[in-house]
């Protein structure tokens, strides 16, 4: 079955997400280095049948793209340059590392562990996908 893949892009870390085959569940998987993100999607596209990307897009509170977003929109050409047959949906990625952090804390996970930057990336995707899945229901 398909899945989805959620993207959490910054200019230093991208963190990665991915959809159960039910297209029900989204579990953070990776950090990656930006400048190899590419090379991580070709491998997800791989072992995975992907039937979309959902990017996070950074918005400012008046719904306006924030300064970040002229970042994303270089990365989303790329992204249609290499994977022409698959499409990707933007959600809103606004205070997904807030509420990143809160789950961190929810879950039991050590202070010392959240202030890794890596696991807010991945857990920040995995919400961004979470909320294109449940708004698509």
């Amino acid at each position: 079955m398909k899945r989805f893949i959620g993207i959490d892009y910054g200019k230093k870390r991208t963190g990665i997400a991915i959809s159960d085959p039910l297209g029900i569940f989204a579990s953070p998987i990776e950090t990656v280095p930006t400048a190899k993100i590419m090379e991580y999607l070709k491998k997800c596209t791989e072992t995975y049948e992907v039937e979309r990307f959902v990017v996070g897009y950074p918005m400012n509170l008046n719904n306006k793209p924030s300064e970040c977003a002229q970042y994303v929109s270089v990365f989303l050409k790329q992204l249609d340059k290499k994977f022409k047959n698959t499409p990707y949906t933007l959600e809103d990625e606004r205070f997904t590392s807030v509420l990143a952090m809160k789950s961190m804390i929810a879950g039991g996970m050590k202070k010392s562990d959240r202030r890794e930057k890596r696991a807010v990336d991945k857990i920040s995707a995995a919400l961004i996908l979470q909320t294109y899945m449940d708004r698509k229901k």
